[in-house]
């Protein structure tokens, strides 16, 4: 299994490649409250259609907490959840904005074709 595999695929999805930047998956499983590797893992699956395998998700968590973007919260059952943190939030809110424009364009450029 790679460490990034979608879950449900269309050819023409298959054919285009997926989307899967772990980092902005993690935050945005974030984004309505704390949870731990599990709970992410799972949400990303739900929410993208991307199952994050574990190297894949713990990788981008270390990254996003050197960047402080993220931070630990301590363990509950031997869970270990993560918060994002207030610059974490701020730039998930300016990523989500860009993607937004984004595709507000692209569909655009359909919509006049």
């Amino acid at each position: 299994m790679r460490s990034s595999q979608k879950t449900r695929t269309s050819e023409a999805e298959r054919a285009l490649g997926r989307f899967s930047d772990p980092a902005l998956l993690v935050m945005a499983s974030l984004a309505d409250g704390p949870k731990h590797g599990h709970a992410m893992i799972a949400d990303i699956a739900q929410m993208s259609g991307t199952r994050l395998g574990p190297g894949t998700l713990y990788g981008a968590i270390a990254r996003l907490e050197e960047q402080r973007l993220i931070e630990p919260l301590p363990p509950k059952d031997r869970r270990y959840p993560y918060r994002l943190t207030p610059g974490g939030e701020r730039v998930l809110r300016a990523k989500l904005n860009t993607l937004h424009q984004f595709t507000l364009a692209g569909l655009s450029k359909l919509e006049a074709s």
